[in-house]
Formats: C-alpha cells, sequence, structure tokens
C-alpha cells in the first residue's frame, strides 16, 4: 500500500498476471479493481465480497502504478514464500478466500503496538492501514513528483490531490521555485557571456 499508494480493496485484489517484476529495477502493477466486503444481503449472487472497477473508472479500465525495486523485492519474497492463489490472487487468507479487512485491520493494529513509542500511538499516526496509501503519496509530492504524475499513479484527480495533499503541495511548489530561480540565474550567467557554474 506504501510503496504503490494503492487501496486495500486494490491490494486484496491484486493478481499474479498483473504484475511486471522483473530482477531488478522497477517494476509495474497493472491494477484493474479491488474486492469490497458487502454483506450477502447486498450482493446479487449471496457472496460476501464484491469486485469492483477502479474508483471512479469504466469496468474495463486499468491503473498502471510503476512500483520501485523495494516492492518488486518484496513480492517476488512473498510469492516464493507463499506462492499464489488458484486465480492467480497475490494475497489470500488460510482458507484460501480472500482477506477480510477486520483481520489486516486486526494484524495492523498489533503492528503499530509493536513498532511506535507510546507517544507515536497516542496521536493515531499510521491508525488505519489505509493511512500507508496517504504516506506514499505524500513521499511522492515531498520528493518533487510532479502533481499530475502523483494524481494519475494514485488513480484520483488532480483536484483531488490538492485538496487532500496541499500541505505537501506547498512544499512541492517552493522546490520548484528554487529550481526555477536556479535556472534563471544560470541563463542570466550565460547570457551575460559568463561560464556556467560548476
Amino acid at each position: 500500500m506504501y510503496y504503490a499508494a494503492m487501496r486495500p480493496a486494490e491490494v486484496i485484489h491484486l493478481r499474479f498476471e498483473q504484475c511486471h517484476l522483473p530482477e531488478t529495477g522497477w517494476g509495474m502493477l497493472n491494477l484493474s479493481g479491488g474486492v469490497v466486503t458487502a454483506g450477502k444481503e447486498w450482493t446479487d449472487d449471496g457472496a460476501v465480497y464484491e469486485v469492483h472497477s477502479l474508483k471512479r473508472r469504466a469496468a474495463t479500465a486499468t491503473r498502471p502504478v510503476p512500483i520501485p525495486p523495494q516492492l518488486v523485492h518484496l513480492l517476488h519474497a512473498h510469492i516464493d514464500r507463499f506462492g499464489v492463489a488458484p486465480d492467480g490472487r497475490l494475497f489470500r487468507n488460510p482458507a484460501g478466500n480472500y482477506v477480510d479487512p477486520s483481520a489486516y485491520g486486526t494484524t495492523w493494529a498489533r503492528a503499530r503496538k509493536y513498532v511506535l513509542t507510546r507517544m507515536e500511538l497516542s496521536s493515531g499516526l499510521a491508525k488505519r492501514s489505509y493511512d500507508l496509501r496517504h504516506a506514499g503519496i505524500s513521499f511522492w509530492l515531498y520528493s518533487g513528483v510532479d502533481p499530475a504524475e502523483c494524481a494519475r499513479r494514485a488513480g484520483h484527480s488532480v483536484e483531488v490531490l490538492f485538496r487532500h495533499y496541499a500541505k505537501f503541495l506547498d512544499g512541492v511548489r517552493e522546490q520548484a521555485n528554487r529550481l526555477i530561480e536556479q535556472s534563471m540565474e544560470e541563463w542570466d550567467r550565460v547570457s551575460r557571456g559568463e561560464s556556467p557554474a560548476s
């Protein structure tokens, strides 16, 4: 969720054929939807889970998300250890079914208690696993990735990005201003016939 800024439903739905996992370098996930818990009374076939298309996208739409070598390595290790489900899903419960949100929520709560300080726990840091998605998008913005590219990878509009990540975009704007100013100073030096700064 952190490295690819995925929604929990997208992680649960992730299948091997959606993954390009080279031995080295960056990989790619071609996301095509998510699995949500609907309850038997809310599905047509009485199933507890329902597969949905990508949020606010056509049923056949996909979203390619480049993934860093760290996630490629983690997914290789996961597949080597656990294999994949008969339908190609990377993540499943011990019975082979979809991972239930309450199960990963419980595991996430335990992990937080194990690694965070008392102060961090009480502050609500990473309270929900979904916060990993927010942290991933925030890290992209902090790293200087173009906001339009961040929005595309995250699967929402630039408008939503600006609304929810304004504090990080302010930092990106300052960084962009510094880069532009440096380029303008360099251009001024060259136009005056001075040698470029080394």
